[in-house]
């Protein structure tokens, strides 16, 4: 097999649901639909493009329904203190509600801009202002497909991460090296390439230390400023020569006292970092487990991402992300049976997921701003209850699931088994009232219902039976195909409850036919579906995607 060709044949219902599981947090059964039969070039042309039409979406709004203001954007407001908590949750749950959302058009951006937010972290609990974490936000999604090199040079001197990292207090009688520490060890070369050797020196990092003096932020947390910003002081910046090691070719960047010396001094290091052997190879491996398989092996190593990286620093490429990840999606490997069902799913890709495949209207942010609120208060918050905490993870290197030994099986252990189960419960047992006539979880009946012919006339149709329960019940659920003694697992032992043979669910459903709003047979078809319903999502959530 030819790793990186691209994947010559047409999608069928389960390699579309596995490009769009991985493309996005989670696709509906018509998006499935919508893709089964593309090729995989078309469908990954279909996903990059709609990133376009969501690339300018409508702000976040007040969401306090008690307000006078309720329901209108507030940036560009004077900052005030108190507001201040608030309207981080809102930023939050409107980056949320794009991952959820989608319109139909479903699209790479927001799980792309998830990857660079856990690539170049910046978090609020260290930044405290919810405009630093907004500008940042919309800094990632505008270059989520861009350059490499121009996202490098714009979250360098981004407000947020100047504070994140202390860059902002880095100057040249005091220097500080956070940045240039991480942004060698996390964000370009890496701290060791594939075999183990140190990539820089601790002088290269005082070094790059020097060449990032200079840069400070405005009206972080200032009572009543209405913007934000950065600025380059010259007279804080070294403009001595900055030599670095044999690590980078010792490479010279020569000192600047102009304007804009810092602007100037900045590119060039981002060109001398770009031109590091292991740089392209460090963000393609990253790409690579996040999109295909956390397990790099010398194989891998070899055939993927030594090829992936040549062709992303080439000339004709340009570190341009785009091309890389639109080989990367349509390749043979990306839909090799071994990639399919190899990851974990992270809270994301769980609650999301859950959501969407079940069809879980997303309530207009704009018009409907209360039930919007409840519905992605819902989400973030029991992602964050499961260890995911979004635009706040628990230290520069993201969240622990993507770097730590382990990768994706880190979010599972004994306490989060319990937890997740209890977040897809929700949808099976159905008790949040999004707004009047909306309670969020899954209308059992009506899916049967749905996919039963006549369903009043009794005498004219056979009813369906336990296996079409399962089939409507579990459509597109699983990544991986379930095996025959596990379907009769889950009809004899769950649904069936041991006790009774599927004749008996034939009965109890053409007497639900007969007399539809008899409450104690509505109830004994739902005992049945959603014991089945609640296990088959607990084997959802425990295996992979």
């Amino acid at each position: 097999m030819a790793y990186l060709d691209t994947y010559s044949g047409t999608l069928t219902s389960s390699t579309a649901a596995h490009l769009l599981r991985r493309a996005t947090f989670g696709p509906t059964n018509q998006e499935i639909a919508d893709f089964t039969g593309k090729t995989a070039a078309e469908a990954v042309d279909l996903l990059i493009a709609n990133s376009s039409f969501r690339a300018t979406p409508p702000p976040p709004v007040e969401m306090d329904s008690t307000r006078a203001d309720a329901g209108q954007p507030f940036f560009g407001k004077p900052f005030e203190t108190e507001r201040n908590p608030p309207y981080y949750n809102y930023v939050r749950y409107w980056w949320v509600g794009l991952m959820t959302e989608q319109l139909g058009r479903p699209s790479v951006l927001e799980k792309l801009t998830a990857f660079w937010q856990n690539h170049f972290v910046v978090t609020y609990g260290a930044v405290q202002d919810y405009r630093f974490m907004d500008r940042y936000l919309r800094l990632l999604r505008s270059n989520a497909l861009g350059n490499f090199r121009n996202l490098v040079i714009e979250v360098a001197k981004d407000p947020g991460m100047l504070v994140f990292q202390n860059g902002n207090e880095n100057t040249k009688e005091q220097p500080n090296e956070n940045f240039a520490r991480e942004l060698q060890e996390l964000f370009t070369v890496g701290q060791k390439d594939f075999y183990g050797n140190y990539n820089y020196t601790e002088g290269d990092v005082k070094t790059a230390a020097q060449v990032l003096t200079g840069w400070q932020v405005t009206n972080r947390f200032k009572e009543q400023s209405t913007s934000i910003g950065m600025s380059f002081t010259p007279a804080r910046h070294d403009t001595s020569n900055k030599i670095f090691s044999v690590k980078y070719n010792n490479t010279e960047i020569v000192g600047r006292s102009s304007a804009t010396g810092g602007e100037e001094e900045l590119a060039e290091l981002t060109e001398m970092l770009l031109r590091h052997p292991e740089c392209p190879k460090f963000i393609c491996r990253k790409l690579y487990r996040w999109y295909v398989n956390t397990n790099v092996t010398q194989e891998i190593e070899d055939q993927i991402i030594v090829p992936l990286a040549a062709f992303f620093s080439s000339a004709a490429n340009n570190y341009k992300i785009e091309p890389v990840l639109r080989k990367l999606l349509s390749s043979n490997v990306f839909f090799d049976s071994k990639n399919i069902g190899a990851i974990i799913k992270s809270p994301a890709e769980l609650m999301i997921g859950a959501v969407r495949i079940f069809d879980q209207k997303v309530p207009d942010l704009t018009t409907d701003y209360a039930a919007f609120q409840k519905m992605m208060n819902y989400l973030s918050y029991g992602m964050s209850a499961l260890q995911l905490n979004l635009l706040n993870q628990p230290s520069v290197f993201g969240s622990p699931a993507y770097y730590q030994t382990g990768f994706s099986k880190n979010w599972i252990n004994e306490s989060m088994l319990g937890l997740r189960g209890s977040r897809t419960d929700s949808l099976v047992y159905p008790y949040l009232e999004i707004k009047p006539g909306y309670i969020l979880g899954v209308d059992i009946l009506s899916r049967l219902r749905n996919i039963q012919p006549n369903f009043s006339d009794v005498a004219a149709s056979p009813a369906i039976t336990c296996e079409q329960v399962l089939a409507e019940l579990s459509k597109n659920l699983f990544a991986l195909e379930l095996s025959q003694s596990q379907k009769d697992f889950l009809i004899d032992s769950i649904m069936m409850m041991k006790s009774s043979p599927r004749s008996t669910w034939i009965r109890e459903w053409d007497a639900y036919r007969a007399t539809p709003d008899n409450v104690s047979r509505q109830n004994a078809i739902l005992w049945r579906c959603r014991a089945l319903l609640k296990y088959m999502l607990r084997m959802a959530e425990y295996q992979v995607f």
